[in-house]
């Protein structure tokens, strides 16, 4: 088997020049192990694909026109034959599996990530066509751009104001959908300072290609300074605002807002689901990261 850095550079290079290579360079522990599934369910694949190329090679030379091969008209059976069409198809769904297994419940995107440090939570509205993120221990929130602390543990709770939508950081944590009336779950962290791309990746109407955030993982101390920064700005996301602000619109610019109407979220969430949906802290089954 080769080895994992070897298939990540050789997989790079086969997506050189493409977004999907992002996934391939992660910047968190989440996405690193999703790279690692990536390359496991590659390794697998080529465990199928690499036998059936060499003896379709091998098949084609052997019996070619101009090699008189054995010819068997009788032949009918051969437990050998039988053993290896059933034994190695066996192992493979078994391998793919214990893989399947594992990998669902480690990358859970509801289970939070082991950190001594208290996880940050962050409520995150898609809309048309841009992204909101309110802080609610904080009091601020921001448009387009969604600042963290890297090393610290990041709780996203998400949903939707529009039709539903597909929340994606390739460089930190797998996707998940946001829809109205339901709120899902995303745990993620960054390694490291850094500026990284997100996105909605299920179509949602005329400005879907450019419904891009930035995020921005600091250390703590430039953390405090966004959100000092952030509560001096002079909008505040009230209801009338906030109502302005779920208009359809495109390429939004980063806006920040110093001060957010409590409840906000579960607000956006009862206005479709009800008042019992809002609290229930999974109104929607996790979705699988892809």
């Amino acid at each position: 088997m080769m080895h994992r850095a070897t298939l990540a550079a050789l997989l790079a290079f086969l997506a050189g020049g493409c977004d999907r290579a992002v996934v391939l360079n992660p910047k968190g522990p989440i996405a690193h192990a999703e790279r690692g599934l990536l390359i496991d369910a590659f390794v697998v694949m080529m465990a199928v694909i690499v036998p059936v190329i060499i003896m379709g090679l091998l098949f084609a030379w052997r019996y070619r026109a101009s090699r008189n091969a054995r010819y068997e008209p009788k032949w009918e059976y051969s437990a050998k034959v039988d053993a290896v069409v059933w034994s190695i198809p066996a192992l493979i769904v078994i391998a793919v599996a214990v893989l399947v297994w594992r990998s669902t419940h480690k990358l859970d995107p509801y289970r939070e990530i082991a950190s001594q440090a208290s996880p940050l939570d962050i409520q995150v509205v898609a809309q048309d066509w841009k992204w909101l993120f309110i802080y609610p221990e904080q009091g601020v929130a921001a448009v387009n751009q969604m600042a963290i602390p890297a090393g610290r543990p990041i709780s996203l709770r998400i949903t939707s104001d529009t039709v539903m939508n597909s929340f994606y950081v390739p460089a930190l944590a797998g996707q998940i959908y946001a829809m109205a009336g339901m709120q899902t779950r995303l745990n993620l962290l960054a390694d490291a300072p850094g500026r990284f791309v997100g996105r909605n990746t299920q179509y949602s109407g005329g400005g879907f290609s450019d419904q891009f955030f930035e995020v921005v993982a600091l250390s703590p101390t430039e953390f405090d300074t966004w959100v000092a920064n952030a509560k001096q700005a002079p909008a505040r996301l009230d209801s009338p605002t906030y109502a302005k602000l779920a208009e359809k619109s495109r390429l939004n610019p980063i806006a920040y807002y110093s001060a957010v109407e409590p409840r906000l979220f579960d607000t956006i969430i009862e206005k479709f689901a009800g008042p019992h949906a809002a609290h229930a802290g999974h109104g929607a089954s996790p979705s699988p990261r892809r």
